[in-house]
């Protein structure tokens, strides 16, 4: 044990500690926050459904990590996908006004426009929730003041893994992490991990979630991450 040193005045002066888990300089974890059960709606599905399956993770992972004390969720990717749609929506619609208003011939040409405009609309939104948006299913950022701004960023993506002989489908979840301050400047902490697990250990065989055996996966595997640990 380390003996402490008598400061010049003859006052004892305390050895410095190390950084204690609740500490400034170390971020909330989700473990740390315990959810109540009269807090949770009961979740169930078709647990034969593996879309259902899926969708029921996923949103229970959206709402686990979007706690106020945890991260804001950024929706670039559906504000995208939605003002793409949108946009292709109006161009029908613009076009098919148009084309009824006006005599036929005469609005061929702006009838072929507001076509081609839309199939292209069209694809770029494929295009972009295949290559862009890929399996990504939650995106969230937080900021912390201690001594310095420290600046956090999740990104979780989900896949289901297919039945396999005589193994369950099970839920795939990859989780990115990047904590850094000065503007990203200085990057003080990256990691990146994943995790599987069947299906059949969430939900029984009514379908009902058993959320917080959930939680406590996600949470192991987000502060995994979150301690820089790369799997």
């Amino acid at each position: 044990m380390a003996r402490s040193k008598k400061a010049g005045n003859g006052h004892t002066a305390r050895s410095e500690s190390p950084v204690s888990p609740t500490s400034p300089d170390k971020p909330t974890g989700p473990l740390s926050i315990i959810i109540a059960p009269e807090d949770r709606d009961v979740i169930k599905v078709n647990n034969v459904n593996a879309t259902e399956l899926k969708n029921a993770c996923d949103d229970a992972v959206k709402r686990y990590l979007s706690r106020p004390e945890l991260f804001n969720q950024i929706y670039l990717h559906t504000d995208v996908r939605l003002g793409l749609g949108w946009a292709s929506v109006f161009v029908a619609a613009g076009t098919a006004f148009y084309g009824y208003k006006v005599d036929f011939e005469k609005a061929k040409p702006v009838v072929w426009v507001g076509l081609i405009f839309y199939i292209l609309l069209t694809v770029v939104q494929s295009l972009y929730a295949y290559f862009i948006e890929g399996n990504i299913v939650y995106v969230g950022k937080r900021k912390t003041f201690s001594r310095r701004i420290v600046s956090e960023r999740i990104t979780l993506e989900s896949r289901t893994v297919p039945v396999k002989g005589s193994t369950p489908p099970a839920y795939g979840l990859s989780v990115s992490y990047v904590r850094s301050a000065s503007s990203g400047k200085s990057l003080l902490a990256k990691g990146k991990t994943q995790r599987v697990e069947g299906y059949n250990n969430f939900f029984d065989e009514e379908g009902t979630m058993d959320q917080d055996r959930f939680e406590k996966w996600v949470g192991e595997l987000v502060e995994e991450a979150m301690e820089g640990k790369q799997s």
